[in-house]
């Protein structure tokens, strides 16, 4: 089921978008007249999973540790579906990154891989847009490189639990309709369930708090005028044009 956030004519609405439409109840909306907003609400929590990938890691030239690299994916960054994206001035290099995003569904704490999946409410589509001008070892986290306003595209809309295997989807990013980035998620270094299993030994996890997992390689320079699509298997493509600031 695709469970989708959304505006229309002054409110907030909830709904399931199913045949082509948004249905809340027995109203149903077309998907070109209202806003998509980010799939989950008052996120408490959002963990960024680094060099989520090893060949990602490579085509940086980068040497990485065993465990998980994490930082804060913060949710003032979070834009829905169809929402502009802005550019800041000045920048040498501004990248996407398609990831899939698990958003947690029942509050857990130091669970084992085996049975961290149980814990899982949904997935979507998440555009990890971040600037490399800001990415040294002064600014790691990359706080800034990844926390401007509207860096954190997510949606269209979350998809129940049950139907994505997360250890075997694809993930694709086309920039003004050219394929420029294609993986799997067997590629990633930590598992779905491998990431919850090391992030709640030290933290508890709450419902809606969301698991950025990190992008395959093939990340190139996008631009103020570009559109960008990033389509994770199953669950459908997010949309997002850049404008400058």
């Amino acid at each position: 089921m695709k469970f989708v956030r959304f505006a229309w004519n002054g409110a907030i609405h909830e709904g399931v978008y199913e045949d082509g439409v948004i249905k809340k109840g027995s109203v149903h909306y077309s998907p070109d007249d209202i806003m998509f907003l980010p799939p989950v609400d008052h996120v408490g929590k959002a963990i960024g999973v680094a060099l989520g990938f090893a060949k990602h890691a490579k085509e940086l030239k980068l040497d990485i540790p065993d465990y998980p690299i994490l930082f804060h994916k913060m949710p003032h960054t979070m834009i829905g579906h169809k929402a502009n994206i802005i550019v800041p001035p000045g920048l040498d290099y501004m990248h996407y990154e398609c990831e899939l995003v698990a958003v947690i569904g029942r509050s857990c704490r130091k669970v084992k891989a085996s049975e961290a999946l149980n814990y899982v409410k949904g997935y979507t589509v998440g555009n990890e847009c971040t600037v490399r001008d800001f990415v040294t070892n002064y600014f790691r986290p990359p706080i800034k490189a990844k926390g401007f306003d509207t860096f954190g595209p997510c949606g269209p809309w979350l998809v129940s639990a049950d139907e994505i295997d997360p250890t075997n989807v694809e993930l694709k990013t086309y920039v003004n309709g050219e394929l420029r980035q294609h993986g799997n998620t067997s590629g990633l270094r930590h598992s779905v369930a491998e990431l919850i299993e090391y992030v709640s030994e030290f933290m508890t996890l709450q419902p809606g708090d969301m698991l950025w997992t990190g992008t395959p390689e093939g990340i190139s320079h996008i631009y103020p005028g570009d559109t960008v699509v990033c389509e994770v298997e199953g669950i459908g493509q997010l949309e997002n044009t850049l404008i400058a600031e």
